[in-house]
């Protein structure tokens, strides 16, 4: 099994993606994929998983201040199981309360989804491989 892990921080327009590694615990941002309506421009996920190799792929999970799921949180776990249809790879989701309203603080608009996405990863490698 690879220690790159690929991290998504899903949303109804745009899905932000990471790469971390579980041996270093860091993740950077590798980019930001088109979605209609919550679904993705497959082909370009593709083409990075095909490039990274993860060994595991790791979903935030937009849960509620008060610990309740949403038609937010729905959407990322029916993508969730999208991505492990499709690559037939482990997909764990991570809670993500909070990391798009971080990320803004570490960059422009354009970036946030991409640097959530590493906020997400990096929780879950602090989390799995501390």
């Amino acid at each position: 099994m690879t220690d790159i892990v690929m991290g998504f921080d899903f949303g109804k327009r745009r899905i932000g993606i990471a790469v971390g590694q579980s041996v270093t615990g860091t993740a950077s941002p590798v980019g930001i994929v088109n979605a209609r309506e919550g679904k993705p421009e497959w082909q370009k996920i593709d083409k990075l998983v095909e490039e990274w190799q993860p060994g595991v792929l790791v979903v935030g999970l937009p849960i509620n201040m008060d610990d309740s799921g949403s038609e937010m949180s729905a959407a990322a776990e029916r993508f969730g199981r999208r991505l492990h249809g499709r690559y037939h790879l482990p997909v764990e989701m991570m809670d993500e309360r909070l990391s798009t309203f971080e990320a803004r603080e570490f960059s422009d608009e354009a970036e946030v989804d991409a640097i959530a996405a590493r906020l997400i990863l990096e929780s879950w490698l602090q989390l799995k491989h501390p």
